[in-house]
């Protein structure tokens, strides 16, 4: 008789990777700030990357009108833009992108991936490469508004069949439509037992 897959338990804490701008489809919008007020109702902490604008100023807009602890992680090149949100609960300041791809990732027990541009993209991949190395084993969600991510989904699936990655490693990352899937879909994840593995610092 097989071993029961162990559920995680809700996270205290969650990253969000999403765009510093809107996109063209209003739902998107209407996504980030039903996903920050989620969090806000559940009690979990939002951990992101410290923008005040586009998707990544809604979710944490909305995470702070419900009284979420919202936790911004921002290059201080960025901080010098006047990117940044002004209001959050706390503001991590760093000198450089790898610092606040690592922060983010220490302070978080699950990602959620929302459409975004190329530095979605590059903060996904990063934790998915993690992932497949064996480094952690926190679940990955993307919320696949109105087909955004499809092409991603086709993307990773080529990539398997390519046979540059395991079929495994599609197990990895969930994909959901709806945002009421959110919590029960990462509950459902296995996570290895044990404390998570130190990340090499860059």
């Amino acid at each position: 008789m097989s071993e029961p897959t162990p559920i995680s338990p809700k996270p205290a804490s969650l990253c969000v990777f999403c765009g510093a701008r809107f996109g063209i489809d209003p739902a998107t919008r209407d996504t980030a700030g039903r996903l920050g007020a989620l969090l806000a109702r559940e009690g979990i902490t939002l951990v992101y990357g410290g923008g005040g604008v586009g998707l990544m100023g809604l979710v944490a807009n909305a995470a702070l009108a419900g009284g979420a602890t919202v936790v911004g992680v921002i290059p201080n090149f960025l901080l010098q833009r006047e990117a940044g949100h002004p209001a959050l609960t706390e503001t991590v300041v760093v000198e450089t992108m790898h610092e606040r791809k690592l922060q983010m990732f220490e302070r978080s027990d699950a990602f959620v991936v929302l459409p975004g541009g190329l530095g979605t993209l590059e903060e996904f991949f990063e934790v998915l490469s993690w992932r497949t190395l064996g480094l952690h084993s926190k679940p990955i969600v993307i919320v696949d508004q109105g087909g955004y991510w499809e092409p991603l989904a086709a993307l990773l699936r080529g990539v398997v069949e390519g046979g540059f990655a395991d079929r495994t490693h599609l197990d990895h990352v969930a994909f959901i439509n709806d945002l009421d899937d959110l919590l029960p879909t990462i509950a459902a994840m296995p996570r290895a037992p044990g404390p998570e593995k130190t990340l090499d610092r860059v």
